[in-house]
C-alpha cells in the first residue's frame, strides 16, 4: 500500500483493477441435457460461463476468504487513520449500499457460498478510478471512480456487479491455484483429488490478494455475470455503453488503474451490446429501484 498525508491522494494496489470487457459471449446453457427427444431441453435465461476453474481446488476457499477479510480490515485501518474512509452516513456510501442490496441476493445462485459472506461496502477517498470485490463479499469503491466519472445507478451497478462477479467466481482462488502449479508447490494431480497438505503454499495468499490482475477468461466471466446481476437488480444493462465511454474519456492520459491491464473501450462496447439480448428481457421484467442516487459533485 502507498499513502499520503492528503486524504484525497491515498492510495492502494487492489486485488482487481479492472472493469466490464471483452471475452467469451455465452448464450443461456442447457439445464436439462440429455433428456428424451420428444421433451424440449430446459434453458436457464440469462448468460453461462460455464464451470469454474479446476485449479481454484487447489487453494482452500476458506483460508482465501480469511485472508481477504484480514486485508480488507486492515485497509479500513489504514484508510480511518488518514481520515480517507467515508462516514456511514456519507451520501455516496448510503448509495452504494442501497445498490449493492439490491444485487447481492441475485448472487446465490452464481455461488452457495455467498448465502454466508460478511458482505461488506465501503468508500475510500482517493483520486483513484477504482473498485474491487475481494472474496467473501468485500467491497470497497474510490471516490474518484464516483466524482471524475459522475457515474449515475445503473452505471455503479455495472461497475459493482462485475467487481462482484470475480468473487463469486472464486478468480483470486483460481489464480491462486495458478500459481501453486506453476512453481510446484503442490502436485496439480493430487489437488484436483483432494490429496496432499497445502498449508504451506497458502500463508502468503494475503500478499497475493494485494496483486492479482486477472486474465482475459477472467474479464469475460465477469462481464458477462455482473450484467445479469444489475439486470436482475433492475439496473439498465445498457449503462455498460456510456461507462465505457466515460472510461475512454478517462484514459485519455495515462490510463486509470481500473484499465490498466485491458483492452479498448470500443471492443468492450461491441461485446456489451453483443451480449445484451441475454439480459434485456431479465431487466424488462425486473422491478425497478424505488430510489434513485445523484453522483457526488464534480471537484
Amino acid at each position: 500500500m502507498q499513502h499520503t498525508s492528503n486524504p484525497q491522494d491515498f492510495t492502494w494496489a487492489p486485488a482487481c483493477g479492472c472493469a466490464l470487457h471483452s471475452r467469451r459471449l455465452f448464450t443461456g446453457g442447457l439445464l436439462a441435457a440429455g433428456a428424451l427427444a420428444a421433451v424440449p431441453a430446459l434453458a436457464r435465461e440469462g448468460v453461462d460461463v460455464g464451470e469454474r476453474s479446476q485449479f481454484s481446488k487447489l487453494a482452500s476457499a476458506e483460508q482465501v476468504e480469511t485472508a481477504a477479510v484480514q486485508n480488507y480490515t486492515q485497509l479500513k485501518q489504514e484508510a480511518r487513520q488518514k481520515s480517507a474512509l467515508l462516514p456511514d452516513n456519507d451520501p455516496q456510501v448510503v448509495r452504494l449500499r442501497a445498490i449493492a442490496e439490491r444485487l447481492i441476493p441475485f448472487s446465490y445462485e452464481w455461488n452457495p457460498r455467498a448465502r454466508d459472506w460478511k458482505w461488506e461496502i465501503n468508500v475510500l477517498a482517493s483520486k483513484q478510478i477504482n473498485a474491487f470485490c475481494m472474496p467473501g463479499g468485500k467491497i470497497a469503491f474510490f471516490t474518484g471512480i464516483l466524482q471524475q466519472l459522475q457515474l449515475n445507478d445503473d452505471e455503479v451497478s455495472m461497475v459493482m456487479g462485475h467487481e462482484i462477479a470475480h468473487a463469486l467466481r472464486e478468480h483470486a482462488r483460481e489464480r491462486m491455484g495458478k500459481t501453486m502449479a506453476t512453481q510446484g508447490a503442490i502436485s496439480l494431480g493430487a489437488a484436483l483429488l483432494g490429496l496432499g497438505n497445502n498449508a504451506r503454499v497458502v500463508a502468503d495468499m494475503g500478499g497475493q490478494l494485494l496483486t492479482l490482475r486477472f486474465g482475459r477468461e477472467d474479464e469475460s466471466e465477469a462481464d458477462l455475470v455482473g450484467m445479469e446481476l444489475s439486470a436482475r437488480a433492475g439496473y439498465d444493462p445498457r449503462a455498460g455503453v456510456s461507462l465505457w465511454q466515460k472510461m475512454g474519456e478517462a484514459s485519455k492520459g495515462a490510463p486509470p488503474q481500473f484499465l490498466s491491464t485491458h483492452p479498448s473501450g470500443p471492443t468492450r462496447i461491441k461485446d456489451i451490446q453483443r451480449a445484451l439480448p441475454q439480459v434485456q428481457p431479465l431487466y424488462a421484467r425486473a422491478p425497478k429501484p424505488s430510489r434513485r442516487f445523484e453522483p457526488p459533485a464534480k471537484g
